[in-house]
């Protein structure tokens, strides 16, 4: 009995290894891409508010105008969204969505002030009470990171694109 347990269990978990080569990237691509491009959609249709924090930037992009960083920002989100959506250029569109990231959560979401670390938990929310606001620039940055690290997965043009290139290079 107990044998046939553990081939069933030993069975799951190769299946699931297997559907998860195409699953869990996916996910996280659709996941990030919808909320990424939803920001940058926002901006297409708004009013740059740059301007205002233009001075919590970090270095270099405090240097740069206020309406430069409008349009990079908004490009990045749009374009990288897209990209990851297909799983084009994955890693790369990744790794710039973390850098829009940090600048955001540096110029926004960071508490403006702290001296603890519980004073600096305190901007671990989702809230607008003057502690900061970073959960979910944090939630972003730690699903991009699969992203960077193992690519876009199986289903992806990232995959077909090297599948043929594989091919082409075997001939």
């Amino acid at each position: 009995m107990h044998t046939n347990a553990s081939s069933v269990l030993n069975r799951l978990q190769l299946n699931l290894d297997r559907a998860g080569v195409w699953i869990a990237p996916l996910s996280l691509r659709v996941f990030l891409a919808w909320e990424f491009f939803e920001a940058g959609w926002e901006k297409w249709n708004g009013e740059n508010w740059f301007p205002s924090i233009q001075g919590a930037f970090p270095f270099p992009f405090n240097q740069l105008p206020a309406t430069f960083n409008w349009q990079l920002s908004m490009w990045a989100e749009l374009l990288c969204s897209i990209a990851l959506l297909v799983g084009l250029g994955t890693r790369l569109s990744a790794l710039i969505l973390i850098v829009v990231t940090v600048v955001a959560t540096a110029a926004v979401h960071w508490p403006a002030e702290w001296s603890t670390l519980s004073e600096l938990a305190m901007g671990y929310s989702i809230s607008n009470k003057g502690y900061g606001n970073f959960k979910l620039p944090l939630i972003y940055l730690v699903a991009l990171l699969p992203l960077v690290f193992t690519g876009a997965g199986k289903l992806s043009l990232d995959a077909f694109i090297d599948r043929y290139l594989k091919r082409l290079n075997a001939r």
